[in-house]
C-alpha cells in the first residue's frame, strides 16, 4: 500500500484515499454464501439471547417492575422500528460494514466513522459483559467461577470463529436453538406459579410519581431503558453478515424482522413470567436471575433449576459467541477501509479476519475481569444508542437525498418509521447517564480517543476501491453528470 494521496481536499474534516497493490482486496476475503436468512435469523437471535438469562433484571431494581415493563414496551418499539428501516439499508447497500457502511453512504466518511465506532464500543465490550454472567451462572453450576471461565471463553470460541463464518454459525445456530430450549422449559415451569402481586413487591421510594406499580417513580422508567435495551442489544448486527449471506435483498430483511419479533416475545415473556412466580424484589439484584427464580418456586435442588442452569450456559454463550463474529466484521470493514490499521483486516486460509477476531477479544478478557456486568453493559449500551441516533439519521438523509437508489426491500412507513426509532433512540442515550454518569463519562472518553484518531491519523489514509468508497464515486459521477 503506498502513500500517495488519490482524492484530498482542504476542508477541517477532510479525507484522503491512498493506491492499494493489486492483491490488498485479496488478502481481505470473506466467505460468500455461507450464510442463508435461517442461520441471520439464528444469529440475530444468538447476538441477543444472553439478555433473556442475566443482565435485564438490574432494570428492576432500577425502575421497579412498571417501570421496566414500560421501558421494555418504548424499546421494542424502537428495535422493530429500527430493523425495519435497516432491512431497507442493508439490501442497498449489503456489505460487511453494516451501520457504518449506511452512514458513510449518507453522510461521508466522517459520518461513516462516528457510527462505526461507536458500534464497535457496543460489540467490544458486550462480551465482556456477557463473560460476567456466564461466570456467575458456572459459579452456581459447577463452583468455578472468575477469571478462569472468562479466559476459557475468549479462547476457545475466538479458536472456532478462526475456522470460518459458515462452520462458526452453523454450531452457534445449534447453541441459540439449545438455548431457546431452556427458555421455553423456564416459561413453562413458571406460568402456573404466576402471581401479579410480585410483580409489585418492591418498596416505593419518595420519588416523583412513585407507586407499587412504579417504585422508583417516573425517574424509574428512564433508568430502566438500559437494561431494556439489553434485552434486544445487537440485533442491528445482522447486516454484518451481509457479503456472507445467500441473496441479501431476501436474506437480509427476514434475518432481521424474524429476530426481532422472537426476542420481543422472549423478552415479554420473561419479564411477566420470571417476576411473576419469584418476584421483582428477588431479582432485582441477580447474577443468575431464571435460576434464582426456578430455585425460589422449587426449591434449592429442583431438577428444573439444574436444567435450566446448565443449559441457560448455551443461552450465554450464543450471544458471547456470536458478538465475536459481530465486533470482528465491523472491525474487519473500518480496517479495510483504512479507518482502523489496514493488517486488522487480513484474512486466513479460512477467509477469517484473524487479527480483528484476536484483539479485541484481548482487550474484552481484560474488561471482564472487573467483574462489572452491569456497569459494562451500561457501556455497551452507550455505544449501541449512539449508533441508533446515527443509522437512523442516515436513513433518512439517504430517502431524502437519494430517492433513486435500487431498494429491493422498502421500509413500511418509509421514514416516519426511522423518526421513530430516532427519538427513541435519543432518548435512549440519555438514559446512560440517568443510571451512572461515571460510566456514561467513561464511554464517552473511549469514543472521543477513536474520533481523535481519525482526526489526527487515519482520515489521511482512507483506502480506494472499498465497496463505501466505490458507492461515493459513483454517486460524485452521477452528480457531474
Amino acid at each position: 500500500m503506498t502513500d500517495s494521496p488519490i482524492n484530498s481536499s482542504t476542508t477541517p474534516l477532510s479525507t484522503s484515499t491512498v493506491s492499494t497493490s493489486d492483491d490488498y482486496f485479496e488478502k481481505r476475503q470473506l466467505k460468500q454464501g455461507a450464510v442463508g436468512w435461517l442461520l441471520l435469523v439464528g444469529l440475530g437471535v444468538a447476538y441477543v439471547i444472553s439478555g433473556d438469562f442475566a443482565g435485564w433484571n438490574f432494570g428492576l431494581a432500577q425502575g421497579g417492575w412498571g417501570g421496566m415493563f414500560i421501558a421494555t414496551v418504548v424499546v421494542a418499539i424502537m428495535y422493530l422500528c429500527m430493523c425495519l428501516s435497516m432491512s431497507e439499508m442493508a439490501t442497498m447497500l449489503p456489505t460487511a460494514g453494516g451501520g457504518y457502511s449506511f452512514a458513510r453512504t449518507a453522510f461521508g466518511p466522517f459520518g461513516g466513522y462516528l457510527t462505526g465506532t461507536a458500534i464497535l464500543i457496543e460489540y467490544a465490550i458486550a462480551p465482556a459483559a456477557i463473560a460476567c454472567f456466564i461466570g456467575a451462572y458456572c459459579e452456581s453450576l459447577f463452583g468455578v467461577g472468575g477469571w478462569i471461565i472468562y479466559l476459557i471463553c475468549y479462547l476457545v470460541f475466538m479458536g472456532i470463529h478462526l475456522k470460518g463464518a459458515g462452520e462458526a454459525l452453523k454450531i452457534m445456530f445449534v447453541i441459540t436453538a439449545i438455548a431457546a430450549v431452556a427458555l421455553f422449559v423456564f416459561i413453562i415451569a413458571m406460568a402456573p406459579h404466576f402471581n401479579s402481586t410480585n410483580l409489585f413487591n418492591i418498596a416505593p421510594t419518595e420519588n416523583i410519581g412513585a407507586s407499587s406499580f412504579l417504585p422508583m417513580g417516573y425517574i424509574g422508567i428512564w433508568a430502566a431503558v438500559p437494561y431494556a435495551i439489553w434485552f434486544f442489544l445487537a440485533v442491528e448486527g445482522v447486516p454484518l453478515a451481509a457479503e456472507e449471506a445467500k441473496d441479501p435483498s431476501k436474506s437480509l430483511p427476514r434475518g432481521l424482522i424474524g429476530s426481532m419479533l422472537i426476542l420481543a416475545a422472549f423478552a415479554l415473556l420473561i419479564l411477566f413470567l420470571g417476576a411473576g412466580a419469584a418476584g421483582a424484589e428477588q431479582l432485582k439484584e441477580s447474577g443468575a436471575p431464571l435460576v434464582d427464580a426456578l430455585v425460589a418456586v422449587y426449591g434449592q435442588n429442583s431438577w428444573l433449576g439444574s436444567f435450566v442452569n446448565f443449559v441457560g450456559l448455551a443461552g450465554l454463550i450464543a450471544s458471547f459467541f456470536s458478538i465475536i463474529y459481530a465486533y470482528s466484521r465491523q472491525i474487519f470493514a473500518l480496517s479495510r477501509a483504512g479507518y482502523l490499521p489496514t493488517s486488522l483486516s487480513l484474512t486466513n486460509k479460512n477467509k477469517a479476519p484473524y487479527l480483528a477476531i484476536i484483539i479485541p477479544g484481548i482487550i474484552g478478557f481484560l474488561l471482564s475481569l472487573t467483574g462489572e456486568g452491569d456497569l459494562l453493559i451500561l457501556m455497551a449500551v452507550f455505544g449501541a444508542t449512539i449508533s441508533y441516533v446515527l443509522m437512523m439519521l442516515s436513513h433518512i438523509k439517504l430517502r431524502i437525498s437519494r430517492p433513486e437508489l435500487h431498494r429491493p426491500y422498502k421500509t413500511p412507513g418509509g421514514i416516519i418509521t426511522s423518526s421513530i426509532a430516532l427519538v427513541l433512540a435519543s432518548i435512549a442515550v440519555i438514559a446512560g447517564f440517568v443510571v451512572d454518569p461515571k460510566v456514561w463519562f467513561m464511554a464517552a472518553a473511549i469514543y472521543a480517543v477513536f474520533i481523535a484518531y481519525f482526526i489526527f491519523h487515519s482520515r489521511h489514509r482512507l483506502v480506494q476501491g472499498t465497496p463505501e468508497e466505490e458507492f461515493e464515486s459513483i454517486r460524485k459521477a452521477e452528480q457531474d453528470l
